[in-house]
């Protein structure tokens, strides 16, 4: 597409709230509002099942007040929902009310049940007389039950001083059923950047309060909103949710007060707390302190299984050199390994989908017989990351998809990464960002040592957009699609890339 034209969807999502008095008959007699203009920060839906979705929203008439509470008077508010089989809301299938509490920053997690199977559905909200934007969303198939075909698109990495979201303006026009966020939602620096998005507060998020104000900025984004709004979304947060390249009880080395292991435990309680209070997720994902449970597996039909990994919370600190070889180092941990393998080793999918955050693959930066490697990625856990290629070798048809790195990349898993002659036992699509890093351009020197040095590499490119994916019974077409610049907005979108895979023969082939 070479412009940004509204689209039929567009119409909706941005006039779903001026449907007219007439739209809402049956829904029962409006009171006054409490609040004015409480929805600021969109819709969104999330966690597709076969009978259901998660429908979020929160009431924030003052999204950026300093304290966190978003402008709300501090008591519980009634929050109204509907789902409808069709735009305008003449088929309301399900109603129902949610208590949006102060403790919680007046979110809401409606988790609606009683759908149809793989059915498109429309969901808006209301408190009092005040009417929320229509969202999309659409239930998963049954499990087990025949699919020919799913669409989805991953993205990750979205920098909000770095530069404009015109890459979800985008997304929002595309025709999918899923969209999957590999991390990096927020950054937590106090950067300003160039361009008129400078980070608020204009100071590292530290508390609550902080990361709320950060979260509902990003969400404040009229194209991230568009891209909530019409697609259900299934979100995994790698480290800038919390602070740059933690690991487990572990902050980033520098001198604040999180080197000690309880303040930093303090710390990742608050801002798992605004993570979950701002993403659609489930009641099951909430958050006990520090604790989350965000591994999770999403089925879709007889045609795709998505394990969402968290490569953070339980991962060993980051080490140097050979210490990177010790058989007990964990990315996983114990349980979600345990969880994983058991997965790939019993009944699945078709395809079968690895959502994570951080490079899988060898990646050797240094040309010659010396080599070099990333110590935040899989390179880091080499024993577990062996491990759990091999399981995926045995497993139907695996694809890793991963974000965190601000390129584009597709790789061929080997058996044996020092040797490209082994077999290709599984396909990594790695993400550019959504605006990281700014402008971006197409390769760089140091991209041309990794080809050379790492033969099972395919592809790089470090523009800035997101794949789009298209799954049958016998291929996945994977599409890179980027914008040329985000430093300002109206970028068009353009195709950079292709591959495809095909079913039962693991690597991709640029197409």
């Amino acid at each position: 597409m070479s412009d940004l034209s509204p689209t039929r969807r567009q119409v909706l999502i941005a006039g779903g709230a001026a449907l007219g008095a007439a739209a809402f008959a049956g829904w029962g007699t409006a009171s006054a509002s409490p609040v004015r203009d409480p929805f600021t920060l969109g819709v969104a839906s999330g966690d597709p099942l076969p009978d259901g979705v998660v429908l979020w929203t929160r009431l924030a008439p003052e999204p950026l007040a300093a304290d966190g509470l978003g402008g709300m008077p501090s008591k519980v508010v009634p929050v109204e929902w509907q789902v409808a089989a069709d735009e305008r809301f003449r088929q309301v299938v399900r109603a129902g009310a949610e208590i949006a509490r102060p403790e919680s920053a007046h979110t809401v997690h409606a988790e609606v049940s009683g759908l149809r199977p793989g059915a498109e559905y429309f969901y808006r909200f209301r408190v009092g007389n005040q009417i929320s934007p229509v969202g999309r969303t659409k239930t998963a198939p049954q499990p087990g039950a025949r699919l020919e075909k799913f669409s989805f698109a991953f993205a990750s990495c979205q920098n909000y001083p770095d530069g404009f979201y015109t890459a979800h303006a985008h997304l929002a026009q595309e025709d999918l059923d899923l969209v999957a966020f590999l991390g990096d939602y927020i950054y937590e620096g106090s950067g300003q950047g160039s361009i008129g998005r400078g980070h608020t507060p204009a100071a590292e998020t530290f508390t609550l309060a902080d990361y709320r104000v950060r979260l509902a900025q990003y969400k404040g984004d009229a194209d991230l909103q568009a891209a909530h709004a019409a697609f259900p979304w299934a979100v995994v947060f790698d480290d800038h949710e919390v602070e740059n390249n933690w690991a487990g009880d572990i902050s980033q080395p520098d001198t604040e007060p999180d080197q000690d292991p309880a303040v930093f435990r303090q710390r990742r309680a608050q801002a798992f707390q605004a993570y979950w209070e701002h993403m659609p997720l489930r009641r099951a994902q909430r958050p006990a302190g520090p604790d989350i449970r965000i591994f999770r597996r999403l089925t879709f039909g007889d045609l795709v299984d998505v394990h969402l990994l968290d490569t953070r919370q339980y991962r060993d600190d980051q080490v140097a050199g050979d210490a990177r070889l010790d058989p007990s180092r964990t990315i996983l941990g114990a349980e979600q390994k345990e969880w994983l393998l058991r997965n790939l080793s019993g009944p699945t999918a078709r395809w079968n989908v690895l959502a994570q955050q951080v490079f899988f693959s060898q990646r050797d930066f240094t040309s010659g017989a010396a080599d070099s490697f990333s110590d935040d990625a899989w390179d880091n856990y080499y024993v577990e990351r062996n491990l759990v290629r091999s399981r995926l070798a045995q497993a139907s048809n695996p694809v890793v998809i991963t974000g965190d790195v601000h390129a584009n990349y597709v790789a061929d898993v080997k058996a044996d990464f020092e040797d490209p002659a082994s077999a290709t036992v599984a396909t990594e699509l790695v993400g550019t960002s959504i605006s990281s890093g700014g402008d971006g351009t197409d390769q760089n020197a140091g991209d041309r040592v990794q080809l050379a040095e790492n033969p099972h590499i395919k592809f790089i490119n470090r523009k800035r957009g997101y794949v789009r994916n298209t799954i049958t019974r016998e291929s996945w077409t994977a599409d890179y699609r980027v914008v040329d610049y985000v430093t300002r907005p109206g970028a068009p979108i353009q195709t950079r890339a292709s591959f495809a895979i095909e079913a039962g023969r693991a690597g991709a082939q640029r197409v």
